[in-house]
């Protein structure tokens, strides 16, 4: 599996949840998990979404590519 984004990363950073984020983007906790395990991944308006409530830029969110 590829890793895209570094929302569990960010998320632990910060000192949240899954339950956090789900409530403030209003997902399921179920699809943030996903995302967090990189099964699947956010769309861009809800990357950017993502980025605004933990207030940091959006590319902190993705791994670098080269």
């Amino acid at each position: 599996m590829r890793l895209i984004n570094r929302l569990k990363i960010v998320l632990a950073e910060q000192n949240k949840t899954n339950k956090w984020l789900a409530e403030a983007v209003n997902k399921n906790e179920t699809t943030i998990s996903r995302w967090c395990t990189n099964e699947t991944q956010p769309s861009l308006e809800t990357l950017v979404e993502i980025a605004q409530v933990l207030n940091v830029d959006v590319r902190e969110l993705l791994h670098r590519t080269l």
